[in-house]
């Protein structure tokens, strides 16, 4: 995953089924996109795959191990829950059952998933 060259809030990601532009939205969830952009600097999405992907539904990321347990080497961040709604496109941090748990793992959902609205911290759009 790469920065895009136009904007401190866009990325780019190379996956196998072509390019995927994120719009980062620190004015959402500005803790979270700073994880984001900082793991994307450091690499650490770089041959990480989607480990859980859920037709109609999901695709998840952000797991080194591949198994949806790991995480970066950064503490866990504190909730950022927002008004933002799940819909087609929207990236939302993955967390555990505790709601300050999100660390490096994130998901873009493939169809509306209003369920996890306000459960979830949004933080991006493709």
């Amino acid at each position: 995953m790469t920065r895009s060259q136009d904007s401190e809030n866009m990325l780019i990601m190379e996956t196998t089924k072509g390019k995927v532009v994120i719009e980062l939205r620190p004015d959402l969830a500005p803790k979270h996109v700073e994880r984001i952009k900082k793991l994307v600097r450091e690499g650490f999405y770089d041959g990480v795959a989607f480990h859980r992907v859920i037709d109609g539904f999901m695709a998840q990321t952000g797991c080194p191990q591949g198994t949806g347990m790991g995480g970066s080497q950064y503490p866990d961040l504190k909730a950022e829950f927002n008004a933002e709604k799940h819909v087609r496109g929207v990236c939302s941090m993955a967390r555990s059952s505790r709601p300050d748990s999100a660390n490096s793992q994130f998901f873009i959902c493939f169809e509306d998933a209003s369920f996890l609205d306000k459960k979830y911290t949004v933080w991006g759009k493709v």
